[in-house]
């Protein structure tokens, strides 16, 4: 007999993201998801008196500072009350008949521990939700051949392109991903020690890990900005991805693997100042750019 998954409390995690938070937060509303917390990380955006002013049923969790992603979201889980819990960034939109369509795979699944939809970005191109566990040689030749191209084998395997049938994967996004109460609770929910990136592979690894399974539901669809709240600090996530893909490889990596660390940490403070440089020639062009100059 299939436990029915009854209720979905939304999480959403907000930085310095008002105006976005304020459309995800309509978007969940319009699918019927009934029990909504914003979670806002110290931005001092005014998102509480936003959301007090336009849906004052839509709880809002205040972070004295900053914690991270992973933090936000456990704050704003230990909040809710629904059965299963949808995990959102401020930054994108939820189409109708998501809450339907991840609820329903939870409900004919058991065993299923967390379920993330199809993310497109606003163009209509498919952010890569469903994906593998990389290897130690997919995650470097993804992390310096995916900064030209992701037309390649490594970042091919890693981001599974490939991936368009709702089935099992080894992980999901956590920019949306419906996870499970009971499966949130075994587990702990994220690992607050990723402040950034990285959280949501090492919660499904560890759900895999106590026996859960996690799938992919492309019935179920979102719209991703994407980086909205990373673009106010960018210099500071790119270093915050580099740290966590570090902890998450010293603590996935076997003792052959973790000999050759040293080695990708080198390669990973290439990598931060090569971001780095391109993000400072980023910002300078764009002030060059003449609608900045109005």
């Amino acid at each position: 007999m299939n436990e029915l998954v009854d209720s979905l409390s939304a999480v959403v995690v907000n930085y310095r993201s008002a105006d976005l938070a304020v459309a995800c937060v309509s978007s969940l509303r319009a699918d019927g998801v009934e029990e909504i917390v914003v979670v806002d990380s110290a931005s001092g955006d005014g998102v509480a008196e936003r959301l007090a002013a336009v849906d004052p049923p839509c709880a809002v969790v205040a972070m004295p500072a900053n914690r991270g992603y992973g933090a936000a979201a456990n704050a704003g889980a230990a909040a809710t009350s629904g059965s299963a819990i949808l995990i959102c960034n401020a930054d994108l939109v939820v189409e109708p008949g998501t809450r339907a369509a991840l609820l329903g795979a939870l409900t004919r699944d058991n065993g299923l521990g967390a379920v993330g939809p199809r993310i497109d970005r606003p163009d209509g191109t498919r952010y890569p939700s469903a994906r593998a566990f990389p290897s130690l040689v997919d995650a470097a030749g993804h992390g310096f051949v995916g900064l030209v191209t992701t037309e390649n084998p490594w970042s091919r395997r890693y981001l599974r392109t490939d991936a368009e049938e709702a089935g099992p994967v080894d992980w999901v996004s956590g920019a949306c991903l419906a996870v499970r109460r009971r499966a949130w609770d075994t587990v702990g929910g994220f690992d607050e020690a990723f402040f950034m990136f990285l959280e949501d592979v090492d919660l499904c690894r560890r759900l895999h890990a106590a026996g859960w399974g996690v799938a992919y539901e492309p019935a179920g669809r979102v719209v991703h900005v994407e980086g909205a709240s990373r673009a106010t600090a960018p210099y500071r996530m790119i270093a915050a991805h580099h740290v966590s893909l570090l902890r998450y490889g010293w603590r996935t990596g076997d003792p052959g693997e973790r000999l050759f660390l040293p080695v990708v940490a080198a390669g990973l403070g290439v990598r931060t100042v090569l971001l780095w440089s391109r993000e400072a020639w980023s910002g300078r062009t764009r002030a060059r750019s003449p609608s900045r100059a109005r």
